[in-house]
């Protein structure tokens, strides 16, 4: 990936459209804007033009912006073309750029390079993706204040109380003669106490925007016949998987989403797990054990009026470590009242609805996710293990007995926090997480 080179890509989704934009980025745009446009245009101004071939002809007539470097998505000179959303036109408007000498984008590149030039932070570029995959309103709009650098900030604000941190351990290192104490005097212990709650803060937030931005996938697991599919159509509103009074009706994996508090849960409903010799509802139960292993956590269903008998016994034990939630399904025939039981269990009625906030409350509760979607940003799996990362070695520049393991310490935790935004990022991860954008962006 050259950023000396002038790109160019379709910046709108392959398709039949009203409006569709091919989009260039770099050196050449200023010469191709004449060839295109006939004519120079003023900058950051929408101009009504004709798009012309290499004789002149129109192959389309749209709208032109021209955005001159530094002042642009790229941080160079950008050209965008808005013309009809037909992939033909489309597609001639761009081989007319690669004919003056563009060439067509990578996935990510136009993001690379306003990261590269220093438009966005590594953070902000990976927000971009992610408010464009947003699976919820309520991811999109903790994209969009991880676009706005809420999170980024979080994190400078870090790594700012970390340069200043390791500046009394250099001066101490720097005048091992002094009388004065400086770590003593600056009170480092106290800073980086207060440095790790600090971190420990935005981990908790990070963790939760992670779960905004991937969604936690939630298992039902049971015996046959406990009404794992009804409380799936029951979550859902809609009715996706057939439900009768046949033990092993469920056959095959089903999924649906939904949303609680602007959480997305991926919901999994699985054959239900017994001893079968039907060939196909034995294949059904192997995967639902494959699932199970892949998922966040077991929800696991059991009758009301029998409770948890000697198979489900056999069954819990025999499920993996995850976070888990007893579920006492059909409440309305044993006549005992919906809600949560004193163990963090939950009795509800799949048929009537009775207990299903109690569920929703207990499922978020599982996660700790107490704050309200609308106050997080979203992160990352690998923004989760940066600040975990420079947690542990906080932890050790705590234990320290010496100043130079403890300037150590502090500087491979501000190294972590620094891949978050991109300021000490390897190559490969780079091409890594922009290789996941579309074209175009």
């Amino acid at each position: 990936m050259r950023s000396d080179e002038s790109i160019a890509a379709i910046a709108t989704a392959p398709g039949r459209g009203g409006v569709g934009v091919v989009r260039v980025s770099g050196s050449l745009v200023p010469a191709m804007m004449e060839k295109i446009l006939g004519k120079r245009i003023a900058p950051r101004n929408a101009s009504l033009c004709d798009f012309l071939d290499a004789t002149g002809g129109a192959i389309d007539r749209g709208i032109a912006l021209y955005f001159k470097n530094p002042h642009s998505y790229t941080g160079e000179d950008v050209l965008e073309l808005q013309g009809h959303g037909g992939q033909v036109v489309l597609g001639m408007i761009l081989a007319r750029c690669i004919e003056l000498g563009a060439r067509i984008a990578e996935p990510g590149e136009f993001t690379r390079r306003a990261f590269l030039n220093d438009r966005i932070d590594l953070a902000q570029a990976e927000s971009v993706a992610d408010l464009i995959d947003a699976s919820t309103a309520s991811a999109a709009r903790c994209a969009m204040r991880s676009l706005q650098g809420e999170f980024s900030e979080k994190v400078r604000d870090l790594v700012s109380a970390l340069i200043n941190l390791r500046m009394l351990v250099e001066a101490t290192l720097d005048f091992p003669e002094e009388e004065i104490d400086f770590l003593a005097e600056g009170d480092a212990v106290g800073k980086l106490g207060s440095i790790r709650d600090k971190v420990n803060a935005v981990l908790r937030s990070a963790q939760t925007g992670s779960l905004i931005r991937s969604g936690i996938h939630v298992v039902f697991a049971g015996q046959p016949n406990v009404g794992k599919s009804s409380l799936l159509n029951r979550l859902s509103g809609e009715e996706h998987a057939i439900v009768t009074d046949i033990p092993g009706t469920t056959r095959d994996v089903i999924r649906q989403s939904i949303e609680i508090e602007g959480i997305p849960f991926h919901i999994i409903d699985t054959a239900g797990l017994r001893e079968s010799e039907d060939p196909v509802e034995k294949i059904g139960i192997a995967r639902t054990r494959e699932v199970i292993e892949r998922s966040d956590m077991i929800l696991y269903l059991a009758d009301c009026s029998r409770g948890l008998d000697e198979e489900d016994g056999k069954i819990l034990a025999s499920l993996p470590g995850l976070p888990r939630l007893i579920v006492y399904n059909k409440a309305d025939l044993s006549g005992k009242p919906a809600g949560i039981e004193m163990d963090g269990s939950v009795r509800l009625s799949a048929k009537s609805g009775e207990g299903i906030d109690s569920l929703k409350s207990r499922m978020l509760e599982l996660f700790s996710l107490h704050e309200p979607a609308e106050t997080q940003f979203v992160a990352r799996q690998r923004h989760v293990s940066a600040l975990r990362d420079a947690d542990a070695f906080l932890e050790k520049a705590g234990k320290a007995t010496q100043a130079e393991v403890f300037a150590e310490e502090l500087r491979l935790a501000q190294d972590s926090l620094s891949r978050i935004t991109g300021e000490f990022t390897p190559d490969d991860l780079l091409g890594e997480i922009f290789s996941n954008f579309c074209i175009g962006k």
